[in-house]
């Protein structure tokens, strides 16, 4: 049994989906008192946007619902694949670069899906919402909120092992 869970969210440039994953989750831990059970990071498959902080216009709108997201934009690195426990992917392209990153079919089988772990499926991916309007990045919360949630009774159910049953 594991006795603490590390987690990272991923998608493209990391400024806009994993980011905001990473401050819904953490928002979710803290209101839980599980900061000593679980840690979370974001990171990006590209580094196009190297140290930046989240787009202003995700940070606008997570603000408004109470999220505040200072994350530093930072490419996925090989160690994460020892590192993490979970390395959750927002789409398919993620995905594939994730799997193509991983060192090894132990690695790989920490890769899953941002919306495996939804309560209320609506979408099989989270929309990349950096060329949509309001309506995008309100998307991308709410899809983002329901499955943080079915993350963490993934966790508690499985008492903090990963494994994906």
């Amino acid at each position: 049994m594991q006795s603490h869970t590390k987690i990272l969210f991923v998608c493209l440039g990391n400024i806009c989906r994993s980011p905001s994953a990473h401050g819904v989750m953490e928002h979710i831990i803290k209101s839980n008192s599980l900061e000593d059970k679980i840690t979370v990071d974001s990171a990006g498959t590209s580094a196009y946007h190297e140290g930046e902080l989240p787009d202003p216009r995700m940070r606008a709108h997570a603000a408004r619902r109470g999220y505040e997201l200072t994350h530093r934009s930072r490419k996925v690195r090989a160690s994460d694949f020892e590192e993490f426990d979970y390395i959750i992917g927002m789409d398919d392209s993620n995905i594939s670069n994730l799997k193509a990153m991983a060192p090894d079919l132990e690695s790989e089988a920490k890769i899953y899906r941002m919306t495996d772990f939804s309560i209320k499926p609506t979408l099989d991916h989270v929309p990349d919402p950096y060329y949509s309007g309001a309506d995008g990045f309100e998307l991308v919360l709410d899809l983002l909120e329901d499955s943080c949630e079915g993350l963490l009774n993934h966790l508690l159910r499985n008492a903090f092992r990963p494994d994906k049953s």
